[in-house]
């Protein structure tokens, strides 16, 4: 948390306040429709106002959906990304405007080449310092960023073939209701992962619940010695 100094806030307030964060939610359903929730997509004329329709519903739903992947692979540790790196609602949404803008301004084709370089390499690339995961985050964005996913309405972003997007051109509202109907629980092959990838995310949750339990109890003996 940080603040200009300011003679009309005291820096008591900030020393004593309490912190909050905004995470982002966990689980792949609820990354995409909180997406879908997030300005400027939620704003419905923004949503409307494109004049390539199709190719603008099926790359923003890619693009959502790549968001996603990127956020939770954080959970796999070193098999998810070799640095756990910090992507979040910005990056999403400068590249939905600017997803917005290209299509609009080339109207005979899809700019894929300007479009993946700004978001692999600079919105959500800038924030990648490892060689290999900057070649990783390209490697799964050409899977959400390509002409089939335009042209074949049953092409899927992984084996599991519920994973695909909606057929265009779909109304707002029914592009919720079409993310309700993923599953809750989602195996790591979603996420480009080996299926025994899980074993690894699960004892890095239960090792941070024990740890938490027990920084807690720590915290409460303290408190009785002192007293």
């Amino acid at each position: 948390l940080t603040s200009y100094p300011s003679p009309n806030f005291p820096i008591s307030i900030l020393q004593n306040g309490v912190k909050m964060t905004n995470e982002p939610p966990k689980g792949l359903k609820a990354n995409l429709t909180r997406s879908y929730l997030t300005d400027p997509i939620s704003d419905r004329q923004f949503f409307e106002s494109s004049t390539k329709p199709r190719e603008w519903q099926k790359l923003l739903f890619g693009l959502c959906f790549f968001h996603a992947v990127v956020q939770e692979r954080r959970k796999f540790g070193p098999l998810g990304w070799n640095i756990p790196y910090e992507f979040n609602e910005s990056d999403l949404r400068i590249c939905v405007r600017q997803l917005h803008m290209f299509l609009d301004q080339y109207p005979n084709q899809v700019p894929f080449d300007a479009l993946k370089y700004l978001t692999a390499e600079c919105n959500y690339g800038g924030r990648v310092t490892d060689d290999k995961d900057r070649r990783l985050i390209n490697t799964l964005l050409n899977d959400y960023y390509c002409q089939d996913i335009i042209d074949n309405d049953v092409y899927a972003f992984t084996e599991i073939k519920i994973f695909k997007a909606p057929k265009a051109v779909s109304e707002y509202d029914e592009i919720l209701e079409y993310i309700k109907g993923f599953p809750l629980d989602v195996g790591p092959e979603v996420f480009g992962l080996h299926s025994n990838a899980d074993i690894t995310k699960n004892l890095g949750e239960a090792n941070l619940l024990l740890d938490s339990l027990l920084l807690c109890n720590s915290d409460s003996g303290g408190k009785e010695s002192s007293s």
